[in-house]
């Protein structure tokens, strides 16, 4: 019977898995053929939905040194930096502004992250993703028509 030893979770870039660190160190410390994890996660990654995407992975290991590894869809932090443009968040979210980004655009996040948040509503993801983005210092602009209360 196979018993999980460890789990390891990984930030990997699509298409781009190689032995050097972080992916060579953390199998090679649990016994786990890298290059036989390297080819199966290019395998898997090498299109041009996954390519040049960070992916957050995670590596089940048994005890008889196999491993199975599900990729999750890339996180709300590096999904909303590709939206933006952008390399980073704010030094100071609450004092320094970096950007903005449409209330569609959260949508659209909200829904492409759905299946891997700890939620069951669209409103709660939306939520999540509002507070990440106040974390990072990046305002949203509503592009809704929405009528001035006078």
């Amino acid at each position: 019977m196979k018993n999980i030893i460890r789990i390891l979770k990984l930030n990997i870039k699509g298409g781009n898995a190689n032995p050097s660190p972080p992916i060579g160190p953390s199998l090679g410390s649990v016994g786990i053929n890298i290059m036989e994890f390297c080819k199966k996660f290019n395998k898997k990654t090498n299109n041009k939905k996954y390519n040049n995407i960070i992916l957050p992975v995670i590596i089940k290991i048994y005890n008889d040194k196999t491993f199975k590894f599900k990729i999750k869809k890339q996180s709300i932090k590096n999904k909303i930096f590709d939206i933006l443009n952008i390399k980073k968040g704010s030094k100071e979210p609450k004092k320094i502004i970096i950007g903005e980004i449409n209330l569609l655009d959260v949508k659209k996040i909200a829904k492409y992250k759905m299946s891997d948040l700890n939620c069951l509503k669209l409103s709660s993801a939306i939520s999540m993703i509002i507070g990440t983005l106040k974390s990072l210092g990046i305002n949203i602009k509503n592009n809704e028509n929405k009528k001035n209360k006078t």
